[in-house]
This record gives C-alpha cells, structure tokens and sequence, in this order.
C-alpha cells in the first residue's frame, strides 16, 4: 500500500485501524454540527468537536471510564475526579461538583470587600483539615467556637442593643456560665423620655422570664428601698441639651449562686444640665447587691418612668479560665 493510496482511503472513504509511530495534523477548523472532529488554527490551536445525545466531548480512561465531560450544547466542564492545581485558578467559572464552592461567588483571584457588615447568617468556607473536605459554616458558629479559645479575662463582645429610640426597657439574655465570670454593659449617651428619672438594672434569675424590681430585694449604701441595681443615683435629665449617662456597668460573678454585686462607672447630665459623676471617686455610693443567692442569668434596663427616649448599651462578657 502506498502513501497516496492510504492518503486515498481516509479522505475519501474513511478510515478504521491503527495509527502508529506517527502523528496527525489537521490543517483546518472543525464546524458546528461535526459529529466527531478534529482541527487545527493558528489561533486556537488542538480543536475538538462533537455532538452527542449527552456530551459534546468525552474524555476516557484506559478502564473506558469518564473522566473529563462537556455536556451537550454548553460551555460547562465535569470532572469525575480530582482535579490537581499546581498554579492559581481565576475567572469564577469554575463549580465543584456538589456545587459547594464556586469561584464566581468566592471571587478567589481578588476582587473588593463585600461593601456590607457580616452578618450572623453569613457564611464563609472551611476545610475541615482531616479528610480535605470544604464545609460551609455561619459566622454565629464562628463566633460560637472563637468565644470557647478565648483565654480567661478576655473581654468579649456578646450583644448589642443597637440604637435605642423609644424603648421601654433593654433586656439582655445571653449569659454563659460556661465561658463568663463576669459582664459589663456600656452605656452611651442613654436618655429617658421623662425629665429627672433614675436609671435601674433589674435582675432575672429564670432567664428573662421575670425581673426583679421588688422594693428591699437590693442593697446601696446602707439602703434596702431600692428596686434594681443602681446605674446613677440622682436623676438624668432629658432637656435637648442633657445627653443621659454614658459609662459601665459591671456585673460580678451573677453565676455564684450568692448575692450579685454590681457598681457602674460613668457621667451623666442632671435635669439643670450639671454633669455629675458616678462610680468615680467614690464607688460605695452607687455600689449595688441582689439580695438572692441566685444564679442571675438575665438583666433588664429602664428608667423609673417613662421610656429610653435615645442611646445604645452593649454587653461585653470577662471569658473565665476554663
């Protein structure tokens, strides 16, 4: 058989048999609709094209096994294995298998910050490091599992009452034996809506189901006629010019099954506008205990009439040693 007429064969009748010790060069561009072809541009180099009922192009192994499948009429690659990377990957087109990560929504080659706070049910993509599994997580489990390694005495952010407009009380829940020793809450700039009004902490030990407001269930300098811990002992004004208390409050060790302490550090406005000073200099005077050996698991702040008319308070949470 000669070479023309082997040329002869193929062109013109097709081929079937073996090629060997040699190579094939197209010199032409495949065309849509090709069942099955193989080209050549400058350009683009190596082109292969099909057409079938499920895949355009299928890669096999030696076991006919799929390893490499673009589906019919798309521009989407599936892989049965692994897929090693030795370099960077970029371009967001890439969607592992269970659809669990996508480059496009990582935007992993860059790209800006998100341009917006994160939030709790946001979430983020962890390799669990034993199997090389990628899981995703929220960031309230991020939160959850930093609070745990946090060494003791740490002070740790808990909750917010954001910005306050109005409110009748501000209640906080999120008390943890098991990571806290102690909390504080800042105040800032917290204002009743009622001129000349006191500003309480009001203790639950149920959490949050009641509080604690009974007249004689607290102690201040040598007084039992309180209702609530002491935030300032005389009352804050609410004038466009009175700002209310700003400062801490420090709640001590409400978990001991003991009278809770608690005694707060600030400034307030008074209702003629005078800042007057609490816990500073002379903290017996605004010092505070619940008379119940309880384990205090909630407080609630308001004033004695009226609502919080503006200000925020924040609770932090001193991480204990185990």
């Amino acid at each position: 058989m000669t070479k023309a007429r082997d040329t002869a064969n193929i062109v013109g009748g097709g081929f079937s048999g073996t090629i060997a010790g040699a190579t094939m060069e197209p010199t032409g561009d495949t065309a849509a609709g090709d069942n099955a072809a193989m080209g050549f541009t400058a350009a683009e180099g190596l082109i292969l094209t099909g057409q079938g009922s499920t895949n355009d192009v299928t890669i096999k192994n030696d076991a006919d096994a799929d390893v490499i499948e673009i589906p019919t009429g798309t521009v989407n690659v599936t892989m049965a294995g692994t897929l090693g990377v030795t370099g960077v990957i970029t371009g967001g087109g890439l969607v592992v298998p269970d659809g669990s990560i996508n480059l496009a929504d990582l935007d992993i080659d860059g790209g800006t910050d998100i341009g917006a706070a994160l939030v709790d049910a946001d979430l983020m993509v962890v390799d669990d490091g034993a199997g090389g599994t990628n899981r995703k997580a929220t960031m309230t489990r991020l939160s959850t599992y930093i609070a745990t390694k946090i060494t003791g005495g740490s002070k740790v952010f808990i909750a917010s009452s954001g910005v306050l407009s109005n409110a009748a009380t501000v209640s906080f829940t999120q008390f943890n034996a098991t990571k806290f020793d102690h909390y504080e809450f800042m105040f800032q700039h917290v204002k009743p809506a009622t001129d000349n009004q006191l500003l309480k902490g009001h203790a639950s030990i149920d959490s949050g189901q009641n509080y604690d407001d009974t007249n004689g269930n607290y102690h201040h300098n040598g007084a039992t006629d309180i209702t609530g811990f002491v935030i300032h002992f005389v009352g804050s004004g609410n004038a466009s010019a009175e700002y209310g208390f700003s400062g801490t409050l420090h709640l001590l060790a409400p978990h001991n099954q003991s009278f809770t302490y608690a005694y707060p550090i600030g400034v307030m406005m008074q209702t003629n506008g005078h800042i007057q000073a609490s816990g500073i200099g002379d903290v017996s005077r605004v010092a505070t205990a619940h008379l119940s050996a309880n384990d205090v698991d909630a407080i609630q702040f308001k004033f004695g009439s009226g609502n919080i008319t503006s200000g925020e308070i924040v609770m932090y949470g001193i991480a204990n040693g185990s």
